[in-house]
């Protein structure tokens, strides 16, 4: 049986290309502007990806039955801006719509981060809603976190499916019991500790029902101290988030692309407290112990913010093809 063909756009370090590769799909062509992500990508699928998708030519994309594109979140992030299509990089978004409405591959898939919803009031969503159903396609989009896919990780983003067949149905995506940050660290290595005077524990930390995070503590950093009201510094330092400790017994927060030397320390077995290493950082996003990471350290930790949880893509990419290429198409 031939494999069905898909493409990788905004393809970053690869993680969405290892998803739909474990359910049996077949990349054709790959693009991403950022350097680093290209040389990393080829070290490990042999393929350079092509560079800035304004300068290629739809002609000149292969065909496929589905186009993925994990295209730039830093518009619609809390983290960022929030210019949306004001931000130049918003408006690559329409780059997709071009290739789509020249190649109408059978499937669209998108991912991109969960504040896409609440941007501008909804209007932004409703803006890609609307455009790739002017190009025919039935639109189905759901929020899914890692964290309910095995990985150790509180990590939500919004993927949005568009078909020239039928909508998609998300509830149909298999899941898998949450993960902990326990059994994804390494056993040795050259661990990064904090001095006890470094941080302060709470007393019985609980686990967070919804997100399944434990936050156990805080670093004693000098912190923002304007507009701050007396008696409330334990609370704002609290809520810094680069000075919060979670519990390795629980999940890890989200690992964001903007803190390049690393953010969160966890609270280890052993009542110790150190930074996650690259390598569990790489771990804790699914990527398998064969991959190849050849950046710089803040290289590294910029793709793995950008980046996705791959089994949670393969687990889309599994209903994709049930949906879409079994039986029941």
């Amino acid at each position: 049986m031939m494999q069905i063909a898909f493409i990788d756009l905004f393809c970053g370090v690869g993680g969405i290309r290892l998803g739909m590769e474990q359910a049996g799909f077949h990349c054709v062509m790959s693009s991403d502007i950022n350097r680093e992500c290209q040389n990393t990508y080829y070290e490990n699928f042999g393929e350079m990806p092509q560079g800035d998708i304004k300068e290629i030519d739809g002609a000149s994309i292969p065909d496929h039955e589905i186009l993925c594109a994990g295209f730039p979140c830093q518009p619609f992030s809390i983290s960022g801006k929030q210019k949306g299509f004001e931000d130049t990089r918003g408006t690559l978004f329409f780059e997709i719509c071009r290739i789509i409405n020249r190649k109408k591959p059978t499937i669209v898939f998108l991912e991109n981060v969960k504040h896409l919803v609440h941007h501008d009031h909804g209007k932004t969503l409703e803006i890609i809603l609307s455009k790739l159903e002017e190009l025919g396609y039935a639109v189905s989009w759901h929020i899914l976190n890692g964290s309910d896919f095995g990985v150790p990780q509180n990590r939500e983003r919004i993927i949005i499916i568009g078909s020239l067949r039928k909508n998609f149905n998300f509830d149909a995506i298999k899941t898998q019991p949450r993960g902990r940050l326990i059994d994804y660290l390494d056993e040795d290595g050259e661990f990064e500790y904090l001095d006890s005077e470094a941080y302060t524990l709470i007393e019985n930390p609980k686990q967070q029902p919804g997100s399944g995070l434990i936050f156990a503590g805080y670093r004693n950093k000098s912190i923002r101290k304007v507009g701050v009201r007396p008696g409330t510094e334990h609370l704002s330092r609290v809520h810094k988030q680069p000075n919060r400790i979670y519990s390795a017994f629980g999940i890890h927060p989200t690992l964001p692309s903007q803190e390049t030397s690393g953010r969160y320390f966890i609270l280890t077995e052993d009542g110790r407290v150190r930074k996650l290493t690259l390598n569990e950082c790489w771990r804790i996003m699914g990527f398998p112990e064969t991959y190849k990471k050849i950046s710089a350290v803040g290289e590294q930790y910029k793709q793995l913010g950008n980046s996705v949880c791959v089994p949670m893509i393969a687990a889309v990419a599994h209903e994709i093809k049930n949906q879409f290429f079994g039986d029941g198409k």
